[in-house]
């Protein structure tokens, strides 16, 4: 048994419960350090020892879950010590052994227990062993703090009994308070329990929940000359390892064993799963780590290796080289090959250092016609992952450069991966071949850092390419379906898939990829002291569970061959002015933690609204870290129509790790945001009060809860928090939208921007994905997330060398610095409610309909024989009346009679012109009518549902109904809808959209405007193909606009009015198909419902007004975009990118590889730079925007794509620019340095404010609030003191205290330079909280005057002065008092003390060194 596999055996452990492993993402691990002293007690002279010899005892130390009754970790064991007893002095036992071990489970109820075991030998010589008791040692304490035990006096208490009446049922928390442990009287342990930072060190080389002996060596750490290994642990160097040629051979072929395992998984699935359908292998990947025994030193890689088959077939040349070498033909193609080199930078010469590597299978449903695998994109795809292979080589630490094979391990095995892994197949398998096999081999050639070539030593080991020495044979062509590679592995990957993922899965982010890390020494080893940082860069250059793609050798010879004559005039490789910005991937929602117990305690007794479900029975609530399974057609079956989205804005905390979060904490703030297509909503001022009113819980990550205010500025005394509804129902949807938002629940992320409602600054924007919003046919769902507020801040455009941009890869990218500013409360539900009609009883019910059939018809006859009776009366009063009137009309006048004959004359006149009118009117629309009613029975209609950015496509079927053929023209009034007049487009949204009908080469003509002609026969049908497609979107620059005032619903003062929904704008286009003569042939009516489209990357870019902004982002690697094509034929696509604002600048540039190589001797020149595009080039998206004036902001949207038809966007950016007056200033770190601004009033007297976004660093002057004159000039004094040197902005906001509006904003551009250091220090305090140090230091004065200084410091928070100021005579000296603060962890700190003058200038400055261990 080597070293690697019995360090391996002996450190097996049980995981914590599966309830605890669930968090994500995971917490931090805290460090201690259990000293253990001695027992003492008289429990330990038991009398079933008596008759025993050699007794001794023995401490033991597990973990245990007291919530979960559950025992992990393993248990260890000290060694054996005697029992001793002096006169006078009870029986004890001395042990003086020290444990350390590190845990992430902060929970109070994971606890540490110490059993006391006495070992003795029988009569007959057999061991016995038996439990003196058990004490229970707590960790944390009720805030999830680190426990600092240290009981001199008193010890801990011991109870009867061992560890295992834990597990019993009846023993619940508080355990110590059950009345089913009893204490051992006068007896107890002496120990202490501590934080020890110090091991932090080596968290990389030992697992969690391990306990180690102070002695115990770990590999990867040196000895200590004497004493304590992890009193102050020190690392190993660490060298770089190669393996490359690497592949796997699979026994008898690979074709073969996959089809055992396929079948093997059919079985073991069952027709149920998978409906009639197949499996399929998607992806194979090789996990490859260094494992020290314990655990993985570094996240095993991940690399996707494809069948050699496949390679040869895509790279021609390859396969052609391989034929005339000479291979035997029985085993080609029958590998999964790794073409490339992985580098293994955490290597380190110890025997017990090995390389694990595990083979694990993507299996997919396919359930396409053709029995493939369906598009990865597709997110009701179900995957399968399994463990196959593993194998560990565990190198000799004096091993040279070899060819390795091992064997492949399977079956039930321990392994480093402890995962469930494929068993050997056995005996009774059907095929005769599989019974006689072995568990396969993998191998590959193996070569140290060393041993590298000076070429390739001299270049940074984190390269992206791996560099293939030059010789005369020109190596392999590489194939054009490499994909670009973000790592520094390598592969052939143009067959990989991803598996296809739920929506929760699809949830995770993909980290994004760096494309260069730092550089190592040419040797590839690194010092000890710097594996650490090493470590640290790794861990976000190679994440846990990141797939890496990697990518083939370039050909220098390819390139030399292709060189362009001297005579022509080469463009040069496109290198950007702007250092471009690194795109950080997909957007995803904000990091969410699950919300504890206690804090759903805290937030419920806070009052908040219960939300009730149609029924008035509360909402039920879903765990946000479930998967959500998706399932269209039981949302569009759902009876309950009615949608009720209810948002609750709860509570805001504070972020702890934020160091300026006391000066920048908002008081008030408020939310924007828009949902769906209602309108963009600004919430109005929200105060934050205080949720923990005790002073347990510090200030810094206390939960405040959001209060509304008033108009009066009073707070509502009312429920808590802020409730916004949305009514989404059948009387708002338009027919057939219902589908499209409840897509739009299951894809999108809402993403809420929060502001401080007082400064008007913005604190930092949060996302929160909408599917948990899906009912799946439930009443009603709730979910309460907890997001995380972050800023992002962007460095200052700073100027490129000209080295940097002849390295590969180009520009080095400025990284975006994320700041989290705090966490939001969020609870989001969606309540059900029914719209169906009531309907009659007589229709329900056919006995009842009887029964009032027949009384109706009783009814019926009454009612005849009473209307007969009232029209009787009725003919006699109308009777009686005309001939009352008769007898007035005989006795009128004859003037009455010749003035009503006139009256009439002139009616019968009106009535001929009237007739007239009329009549003309219909003559001259007689026509146009006709037309219309003709056009409408040749119309139409069509209803797209579109989105910015996506192409609907659709086809017409157009007939001619004549008996002679026609050239028909096709014209259309809106230019977003177009014919597809090119076949390979054609082709591709038939094949993208599954369309059967027939498609035709050259089908249409082109007239010189470009208006698309067809030919049609008599009596001939054709399918006209259209595409509607939209890119721009209505920008209207706004001003930035303050919060709203809170108008609250009459008779309910708890909560704002529900928000009323407004359709979006509705496109009617029309398309006509004319003939020869002007002859319509049909009519086509599309109507365009535009649709909200997902967002995946917000960028917010402050810049000053009136000028351009010219920014280069750079695109992450396509193949980590969601929706990436996978497996293109032709490799790497091109990328391509539209902005919704036609007057913006946008376009997509790769960056070219200068390479210098050799040529020979006999060519006329030494060397050639040729620009080259090798695969794996990153790409610019390069952006110039004319900003407005302050405060403008500016809102656009990108859509970026990898097919060159633009049919779907892979990702859509959105970008706000605001416009700020610029403030350039220049200035050295802790000097004053005053200027002023210069306010002109607006129309009206403004009460104002000017608030500055670093008010540690800007101070303004007037501080408070002033009266701005009507069209008056007044000045404003800012104090810059910088606290760190560099470049980067100050936002400055001047607002309006009583309308809460904007005024003015600047953005203040600081240029800061260090001051010289003339004295440096250095001091060592120990850290984890205590009171602090004082030291002095001296100064003296060196002028012949009396003067007055001023004391100031980068580090307020670490180092404060006795004396902020002190005046000294000429030529004297002055004793400075100082006081450290105590630090919260190890490391060290460089402390900057700033001596001013009385002008606040600099004098001199003191560094102190400050190293906290």
């Amino acid at each position: 048994m080597g070293e690697w596999q019995r360090i391996f055996v002996q450190n097996l452990t049980v995981p914590p419960h599966n309830q605890r492993r669930r968090h994500s993402p995971p917490r931090e691990s805290t460090a201690f350090q259990f000293i253990l002293k001695s027992v003492e007690g008289d429990a330990l002279k038991l009398r079933a020892l008596d008759e025993m010899s050699d007794v001794e005892f023995q401490l033991r130390l597990s973990f245990f879950d007291v919530t979960y009754h559950h025992f992990f970790g393993k248990t260890w064991r000290s060694a054996t010590k005697p029992l001793k007893a002096g006169l006078g002095h009870p029986p004890a036992v001395v042990f003086h052994e020290t444990v350390y071990f590190h845990t992430s489970l902060d929970y109070p109820s994971i606890v540490l227990v110490v059993e006391v075991v006495a070992t003795a030998r029988r009569r007959d010589g057999t061991p016995q062993e038996m439990s003196c008791g058990f004490g229970i040692v707590h960790l944390f304490n009720s805030r999830s703090e680190p426990t600092n035990l240290n009981l001199k006096d008193k010890g801990l208490s011991l109870y009867h009994g061992t560890p295992r009446a834990l597990l019993h049922p009846l023993l619940q928390e508080p355990i110590e308070m059950n009345k089913n442990l009893m204490v051992i009287d006068s007896c107890h342990l002496q120990c202490s329990l501590q934080p020890h930072p110090p091991l932090e060190a080596v968290y990389h080389l030992l697992p969690e929940n391990t306990l180690v002996s102070s002695l115990q060596r770990i590999p990867g750490m040196l000895a200590a000359h004497e004493g304590d290994l992890f009193q102050k642990p020190r690392l190993m160097k660490t060298v770089t390892w190669y393996l490359e040629k690497l592949s796997i051979h699979l026994y008898p072929s690979l074709e073969r064993f996959e089809e055992e395992l396929l079948d093997l998984l059919m079985s073991d699935q069952g027709n149920s799963m998978l409906d009639g359908n197949t499996l399929a292998v998607q992806e194979r990947r090789l996990h490859i780590g260094v494992h020290n025994g314990f655990c993985f030193v570094q996240p095993p890689q991940v690399v996707v290796v494809v069948p050699e088959a496949e390679v040869a077939r895509g790279r021609t040349g390859s396969l052609q080289r391989k034929q005339g070498a000479g291979v035997r033909p029985s085993s080609e193609g029958q590998a999964l090959v790794l073409r490339s080199r992985i580098h293994l930078t955490e290597m380190v010469h110890h025997p017990a250092f090995g390389v694990v590597l595990l083979l694990e299978y993507v299996f997919s449903v396919a359930s396409g016609p053709d029995g493939k695998t369906p598009s990865v994109t597709s997110l009701t795809t179900p995957a399968y992952m399994h463990s196959i292979r593993w194998a560990v080589w565990n190198p000799s630490p004096d091993a040279a450069s070899s060819n390795v094979v091992l064997p492949l391990q399977g079956g039930v095995q321990h392994n480093p991966s402890h995962v469930l892994v494929y068993k050997t197949p056995p005996a009774t398998m059907s095929s005769e071949e599989v019974k006689q096999v072995e568990s396969g081999t993998v191998q590959f050639h193996f070569s140290t850092g060393s041993e590298e070539q000076p070429a390739v030593a001299g270049k940074p080991s984190s390269s992206t390419k791996g560099e293939a020495p030059l010789s005369k044979n020109p190596p392999p062509t590489p194939s054009p379906r490499s994909p670009p590679s973000p790592q520094v592995l390598v592969s052939t990957q143009d067959y990989s898939r991803g598996p296809g993922l739920s929506i929760s899965q699809l949830s995770v982010p993909p980290v994004s990829c760096s494309s260069k890390t730092p550089s190592q020494p040419s040797g590839g080893a690194l010092p000890s002291q710097s594996s650490e940082a090493l470590r640290q860069l790794q861990e976000q250059d190679n994440p846990r569970g990141a797939i890496t793609h990697l990518e083939s050798n370039l050909s220098y010879s390819s390139l030399a061959q292709e060189s362009p004559t001297a005579d022509q005039l080469q463009e040069l490789p496109f290198t950007p002015v702007h250092v471009p910005i690194m795109a950080l991937g997909p957007h995803s929602e904000s990091p969410s933690t699950g919300l504890t117990r206690a804090a759903l305690a805290r937030l419920r007794a806070s009052g908040f609204p219960q939300l009730l479900d149609c029924n008035k029975e509360p909402v039920q609530i879903v765990d946000p870290v479930d998967p959500v399974n998706f399932i269209p057609q039981r949302e569009e079956a759902d009876l309950l129509q009615n949608n009720e989205i209810i948002l609750q804005f709860l509570a805001f905390t504070r972020a702890a790790e934020d160091r300026t979060a006391l000066e920048t904490w908002p008081k008030t703030i408020y939310f924007t945001f828009q949902f769906y297509r209602f309108p963009p909503v600004t919430t109005p001022r929200l105060q934050l009060v205080n949720a923990d009113t005790s002073k347990a819980a510090p200030f810094i990550s206390s939960s405040h809860i959001l209060m509304q205010i008033k108009e009066d500025g009073t707070l509502n005394l009312g429920s808590p928090g802020f409730q916004l509804k949305y009514m989404v129902d059948p009387g708002f949807l338009k027919p057939g939208e219902q589908r499209w938002f409840i897509r739009y629940l299951a894809e999108h992320t809402l993403q809420i921007d929060a502001w401080d409602g007082d400064s008007l600054l913005l604190v930092g924007s949060a996302a929160v994905k909408l599917k948990h919003l899906l009912r799946q046919g439930r009443t009603a769902v709730q979910v309460h997330r907890e997001l995380e507020v972050i800023t992002m801040e962007y460095k200052q455009d700073t100027a490129v060398m000209s080295g940097e941009i002849l390295k590969h890869g180009g520009v080095k990218p400025i990284g975006v610095h994320a700041v989290v500013r705090g966490r939001l409360h969020l609870s989001l539900a969606n309540i059900a409610g029914n719209v169906c009609q009531a309907q009659k009883l007589a229709d329900v019910d056919s006995e009842l309909a009887a029964m009032l059939f027949s009384r109706l018809r009783e009814v019926s006859a009454t009612f005849q024989h009473s209307s007969r009776e009232a029209s009787v009366t009725r003919r006699r009063k109308l009777e009686r009346m005309l001939s009352v009137r008769r007898r007035e009309s005989q006795e009128g006048d004859a003037a009455k009679k010749a003035s009503l004959i006139t009256g009439r004359h002139e009616d019968r006149i009106q009535h001929a012109r009237d007739l007239q009118i009329i009549e003309a009117y219909r003559e001259r629309i007689k026509a146009e009518s006709i037309a219309s009613m003709l056009s409408q029975a040749i119309t139409t209609r069509h209803t797209l549902y579109a989105t910015f950015g996506t192409a609907e496509f659709f086809e017409f079927a157009l007939k001619n109904p004549y008996n002679v053929q026609h050239t028909v023209t096709i014209e259309t009034d809106n230019p977003e809808l177009s014919v597809i007049v090119d076949a390979r487009e054609w082709r591709h949204f038939k094949r993208l959209t599954q369309t059967t009908t027939p498609l035709e080469e050259d089908m249409f003509h082109l007239q010189d405007d470009l208006t698309p002609q067809v030919y049609l026969r008599p009596k001939e049908t054709v399918h006209i193909p259209f595409k509607y497609q939209a890119f721009s979107l209505e920008h209207a620059a706004t001003m930035q606009q303050g919060p709203t005032e809170l108008m609250f619903s009459k008779g309910k003062e708890d909560s704002a009015a529900p928000w009323k929904s407004c359709g979006m704008q509705t496109k009617h286009i029309r398309v006509s198909f004319t003939a020869s003569g002007g002859k319509l042939l049909a009519i086509l009516s599309v109507n365009v419902e535009s649709q909200p489209h997902v967002v995946d990357q917000t960028f917010r870019f402050y810049h000053p007004e009136l000028t351009f902004l010219k920014k280069s982002i750079r695109l992450p690697p396509w193949h980590t975009l969601p929706g990436a094509p996978v497996g293109m034929p032709g490799g790497e696509p091109e990328m391509f990118v539209r902005c919704s604002d036609p007057n913006i600048i946008c376009e997509t540039k790769k960056m070219e590889l200068i390479q210098h190589y050799g040529v020979r001797s006999d060519t006329s020149q030494s060397g050639l730079g040729l620009p080259t595009q090798g695969p794996g080039e990153p790409q610019d998206v390069f952006l110039k925007v004319a900003g407005g004036p302050s405060p403008q902001i500016k809102r656009f949207f990108l859509s970026i794509y990898t097919d060159p038809w633009l049919a779907a966007p892979t990702q859509i950016w959105q970008f706000y620019l605001h416009s700020l007056q610029r403030v350039d200033v220049s200035c050295i770190t802790g000097q004053l340095t005053r200027l002023s601004l210069v306010l002109r009033g607006t129309q009206a007297i403004r009460k104002v404010k000017a608030y500055t976004s670093h008010p540690h660093e800007l101070t303004v002057d007037p501080e408070g609030i002033f009266i701005l004159p009507a069209n008056g000039v007044q000045d404003l004094h800012l104090g810059v003191r910088p606290q760190s040197a560099g470049s980067r902005f100050v936002y400055l906001n001047l607002v309006d205290v009583e309308y809460h509006q904007l005024v003015s904003s600047w953005l203040v551009c600081l240029s800061c330079r260090q001051p010289l250091v003339s004295k440096a220090f250095e001091i060592v305090l120990p850290p984890g909280g205590g009171k602090g140090s004082n030291k002095r230091i001296t100064y003296a004065n060196p002028y012949p005057s009396r003067r007055v200084y001023f004391l100031h410091t980068n580090r307020p928070d670490l180092l404060q002065f006795k004396e902020d100021s002190f005046e000294i005579g000429g030529g004297e000296t002055y004793t400075i008092g100082l006081r450290f603060a105590p630090s919260q962890s190890a490391g060290e700190e460089e402390i900057l003390i700033y001596i001013n003058d009385h002008e606040d200038k600099n004098e001199e400055t003191f560094c102190v060194k400050v190293t906290y261990q």
